[in-house]
């Protein structure tokens, strides 16, 4: 355990995460994101073409190999049927700012325009934007990329960025813990449905064949991590027991540099908002990142 972490109420860390993540992450499934990458030229029948151009923007007009990197489960085939193609359909500039204007109309429809404007809406902006501001990014090149953006002077869209920044160091923090117990992009998958985390099938979308999958399973069952069926062993859920930890603790810097009292007065005025993203049907209730109803 790093010293930070002893700073954090335990469970606080992840009690953040469920908090800001969806308040991040509903940006992709809204309505509003998809007529602005309409707008753009995306085609929207599919979610991943303007998926790949929204979170990868903020790195530049990069290729498939540093995007597979930077999102790590996904099929490195599956990147390359959208990347680079989607910076011919706008450069990433463009996406970045369409994004930011998606995120305004998501929220304006979500919060409505009196919640927005509201005192507790800007106290919680400012300590979301402490936090993220305090977030290390050494070795986490998708928080690095979203640090660096110049921030909005509007608080909910302080608040979406200032979210944004702290799931994605998270999510850099998490694929170093996944390094280090040894799993592989695919293995990573494998192993978390193992747990009982969503169905394999919730799971297809990162574009992995059958075949890949099967492999992955066999590699993890000669470890003695899952079982036949592909069910975990004790050994495979006392190592994603671990992986869970240490990604806790790799994301704890932040909130230990916020505070307790700050901290849990931004958990406070989280709570609103976040019914009402989970209220609104848009985030799907089994999901990849093993938060519930998220």
């Amino acid at each position: 355990m790093t010293v930070e972490t002893l700073t954090v109420e335990p469970g606080r860390v992840r009690q953040m995460w469920h908090l800001l993540e969806p308040l991040s992450s509903v940006v992709y499934y809204a309505p509003e994101a998809f007529g602005e990458a309409a707008a753009l030229g995306y085609d929207v029948d599919e979610r991943w073409p303007s998926y790949f151009a929204w979170r990868a923007a903020a790195l530049g007009p990069v290729g498939a190999e540093r995007v597979a990197s930077a999102f790590y489960s996904f099929s490195p085939a599956m990147v390359a049927r959208h990347v680079p193609a989607v910076w011919a359909v706008a450069a990433p500039a463009d996406v970045l700012a369409a994004r930011l204007r998606a995120a305004d109309r998501t929220y304006r429809t979500l919060l409505g325009d009196d919640a927005l404007a509201s005192p507790e809406l800007a106290e919680a902006a400012a300590l979301a934007r402490r936090a993220a501001g305090a977030a290390v990014t050494a070795g986490r090149p998708l928080a690095a990329a979203h640090a660096e953006l110049p921030w909005s002077d509007v608080p909910h869209l302080v608040l979406w960025q200032a979210a944004t920044i702290l799931r994605e160091h998270r999510g850099d923090g998490h694929l170093a813990a996944l390094l280090a117990a040894g799993l592989d992009p695919v293995e990573s998958l494998v192993s978390f449905a193992a747990v009982g985390a969503a169905a394999e099938a919730t799971f297809a979308g990162r574009g992995w064949s059958a075949d890949e999958w099967s492999a992955a399973r066999d590699r993890l069952g000669a470890r003695g991590l899952v079982h036949p069926d592909g069910t975990a062993t004790d050994a495979g859920r006392a190592l994603r027991a671990e992986v869970e930890l240490r990604t806790d603790e790799l994301a704890a810097g932040p909130w230990a540099a916020l505070g307790p009292e700050a901290t849990a007065r931004l958990a406070d005025l989280l709570g609103g908002p976040w019914l009402t993203v989970i209220g609104s049907g848009l985030l799907p209730g089994e999901n990849t990142l093993g938060i519930g109803k998220v």
